[in-house]
């Protein structure tokens, strides 16, 4: 029995600390078809086009065609600029700039920062630091001059923003190549949506056919983290779908190792964040090339259409993709194309931990509060476990009824430990108890308290959710560090209720143990401090009366 306790006990340490590193890991800062054509007015004024560039992806090959060489264009620390141009509606404040029409700033109005800055929205793109996330895209070809992310566009107005009773705002930009084509790139954002649709609509007034590709993609730095814990408890990174291979993940560290290059019909690409996702949608039919690349501190992970939209002489059309940016919600995600409701990342335990979050909700949605759905969830989870959690407790409540005779024994036979083993053996065996069940049935709720971890802090839906009194936030810690005291309280009592080890060291190890945990979850989200304290109390209430019941039936 010692040597089962020894190994829960090692097994529960690593376990805390392999949340332990993920909690020090997240506190350190860190689709379009061809439309039919408009007749073209007069040819414009006519800018001189832009050298190529190595992170303008190049057009795809045709049979005849040979792949267009860019020269080795090193990006510098600091992003060119041209003007800046904002948008906003309820849900997005973008910042474009008319220097390749990038998406170099996004702002989600509804969510701030923190629960103490409501005022302040979080910040999911941004075009400098270390942290710099900006969304590109362009057209791509093999004769002629396009509107790829480095040439300079002319826009009529620097403020945009949806008004009263206006269910969409669009952003145009235009550029009239030397070809004489012209081209009106245009930012299409829709009420209560984080959905934007990117439209190129493209006026062939050249003499000759036009031909051309969609591209998207995301530049992102990284900057591998100094801490001393190497895990990360919400992924960040890439993530590519596909309908054959389906969700993948990109790391960034990879991409410069495994470069990508994959032909893929339909699927997406994205980068991830804890909460938030920002994903290019090609279309469920387009047939795409994914692809990754390294420029210095920047990685850039895309698409690129393979079927080129062709447009005859005088003739116009329109190439288009949408970008989801966002929080990674699962009702909106489940909106959006296959797979998207992947990026909300359970990791291994995802059998578990979705069937978790569906319960969650939907105790969510009958309370009308999360910490309140939290306790439903535990008393839901320990009425699951109940018989095994019986079991556990009566044969921790025998064995608490044999420790006077195990010391006896163990006085009897001192130092030799085969025949102690082998009388202790014999005494279960005739007073039919199991040694190892009071340990095996909380082994096997490890992995319940684990995928219940992954819910409470993947789900942007906890992010900011308040409780009650002091507990605003239940995906931060305890500002007052109560549950995690109440927690070690809790567990302190739970432990006295438990046979004690006959070993001193034992016996002292299992001492430290609460005072030892007390300090881990000083620094847990509180929702997880909640549910754990709770189950605590549930566990003391269900043992005191096993005991007591045992010890009735023993007199």
């Amino acid at each position: 029995m010692d040597n089962v306790r020894l190994f829960l006990f090692f097994a529960l340490a690593l376990v805390l600390m392999f949340i332990w590193q993920a909690w020090d890991q997240y506190q350190t800062p860190k689709s379009g078809t061809p439309a039919a054509a408009v007749a073209p007015g007069a040819t414009p004024t006519v800018p001189t086009a832009p050298p190529p560039s190595k992170d303008v992806p190049s057009a795809p090959r045709g049979a005849t065609q040979p792949a267009q060489p860019t020269p080795d264009v090193q990006p510098t620390d600091k992003l060119p600029s041209a003007q800046q141009v904002t948008a906003e509606t309820d849900t997005l404040r973008v910042v474009i700039d008319t220097l390749g029409g990038d998406l170099r700033g996004l702002f989600l109005p509804r969510y701030p920062v923190s629960a103490d800055k409501p005022g302040e929205p979080f910040e999911l793109m941004r075009e400098s630091g270390a942290e710099l996330f900006i969304a590109q895209s362009g057209l791509v070809g093999h004769e002629g001059s396009f509107p790829t992310h480095k040439v300079r566009f002319s826009i009529e107005s620097t403020q945009y923003r949806l008004a009263a009773g206006q269910s969409e705002l669009r952003i145009p930009l235009t550029w009239n190549a030397p070809s004489g084509v012209r081209y009106t790139k245009t930012y299409v954002l829709r009420r209560g949506s984080y959905l934007i649709d990117v439209e190129f609509r493209v006026e062939n007034r050249n003499r000759e056919p036009w031909r051309g590709y969609f591209y998207g993609q995301f530049q992102r730095t990284h900057t591998p983290s100094s801490g001393m814990f190497q895990a990360a408890p919400s992924y960040t990174g890439g993530a590519i779908y596909s309908p054959t291979e389906k969700y993948e993940k990109i790391p960034l560290d990879d991409m410069a190792k495994k470069p990508l290059k994959r032909e893929v019909t339909g699927g997406w690409v994205a980068m991830l964040q804890h909460y938030f996702v920002a994903s290019w949608l090609p279309g469920v039919d387009a047939r795409s090339e994914f692809y990754t690349d390294v420029q210095g501190q920047r990685h850039i992970l895309g698409f690129k259409s393979l079927k080129a939209v062709e447009l005859a002489p005088g003739a116009s059309g329109v190439l288009a993709a949408q970008l989801y940016a966002g929080p990674k919600e699962h009702r909106i995600l489940k909106t959006l194309p296959e797979g998207m409701d992947l990026t909300v990342d359970y990791g291994w335990l995802t059998l578990i931990s979705a069937p978790l979050f569906w319960l969650l909700d939907w105790l969510h949605r009958f309370i009308g509060n999360w910490g309140w759905a939290i306790i439903a969830l535990t008393i839901l989870i320990k009425l699951a476990f109940y018989p095994l959690s019986a079991a556990s407790y009566k044969s921790m409540a025998n064995m608490k009824k044999l420790q006077p005779r195990i010391q006896a024994l163990k006085e009897r036979y001192g130092d030799d430990r085969q025949k102690l083993n082998q009388a202790m053996m014999e005494m279960y065996k005739t007073e039919k108890i199991n040694p190892l069940g009071g340990c095996l049935p909380i082994v096997i709720q490890i992995p319940v308290f684990i995928a219940l971890y992954w819910v409470l802090l993947e789900s942007v839906e906890m992010r900011q959710a308040p409780w009650i009194f002091w507990i605003r936030d239940l995906s931060a810690q305890d500002p007052f560090y109560v549950l995690p005291l109440v927690m070690g309280a809790s567990m302190f009592l739970q432990q006295k209720l438990n046979p004690q080890p006959l070993d001193p060291i034992q016996a002292r190890v299992f001492q430290i143990m609460p005072v030892f945990f007390t300090v881990f979850f000083l620094f847990f989200p509180a929702g997880l401090v909640l549910y754990w304290t709770v189950n605590n109390l549930l566990s003391i209430a269900q043992q005191w009366r096993i005991n007591k019941v045992i010890g009735a039936t023993s007199k």
